[in-house]
This record gives structure tokens, C-alpha cells and sequence, in this order.
């Protein structure tokens, strides 16, 4: 079992940023592939980024590509996402997930949740 806890959310304004952290512990000794959803108001959760693991792979949606960064320090069994140029429509709860195997943008591909972050960018 792995438990996964996400940090940094908050308000800021459009064009600002923000760095989200997921903090990983239990089982943690498998390298574990690390993906970060989102989850505007009303609407589905997203993919947004997937790291492997040893982070050396990496993709994003095409609506964060340039702006987000994804990464990861092994050693403290932590994952990032720099977001940048941030939009009103960023707006969303965070999700970040991890998977044993799976190295993809679909949720049921991950094995284990955070209970989510949330940003919210003012116009």
C-alpha cells in the first residue's frame, strides 16, 4: 500500500505559479511510475502529467505542455509539478497517482490516489 499526499495548492493570479508537491510513503520501495490529474468544478478528472520512474520520461496534455513541468526526487520519494502561466482555467483539484506498471494518461491505469490539492487562479 502506498499513501500519497499532495501539498502546495492555493490562490494565485493568472500568470502566476505554483509548485505542487506529492509526497509518497509505505510501500515505496518499488519504483513507482507518477502521474497528476486534475478535477475542474463540474467537470470529469484529467490527465495532466506522468513521470517514469526514474524520470527520465515524461508527457503532458497538450493543455499544459510549455507551461507545467513534472519531476521527481527519488530519494525523497517525492513528486513535482511546476506549473507556470497559470490560466483561470487551471482552476481544478490536483490529483496526483501512482501506478505499478502503467505509463499512460488514464486514471484506472493507477493503483493508488492522493486526496488532491486544490489551485484556483484568479483572473
Amino acid at each position: 500500500q502506498v499513501q500519497l499526499v499532495e501539498s502546495g495548492g492555493g490562490l494565485v493570479q493568472a500568470g502566476g505559479s505554483l509548485r505542487l508537491s506529492c509526497a509518497a510513503s509505505g510501500r515505496t520501495s518499488t519504483n513507482y511510475i507518477m502521474g497528476w490529474f486534475r478535477q475542474a468544478p463540474g467537470k470529469e478528472r484529467d490527465f495532466v502529467a506522468v513521470i517514469n520512474w526514474n524520470g527520465r520520461s515524461t508527457d503532458y496534455a497538450d493543455s499544459v505542455r510549455g507551461r507545467f513541468t513534472i519531476s521527481r526526487d527519488i530519494g525523497k520519494n517525492t513528486v513535482y509539478v511546476q506549473m507556470n502561466s497559470l490560466k483561470p482555467e487551471d482552476t481544478a483539484v490536483y490529483y496526483c497517482a501512482a501506478s505499478g506498471s502503467y505509463y499512460g494518461r488514464r486514471q484506472h491505469g493507477y493503483d493508488f490516489w492522493g486526496q488532491g490539492t486544490t489551485v484556483t487562479v484568479s483572473s
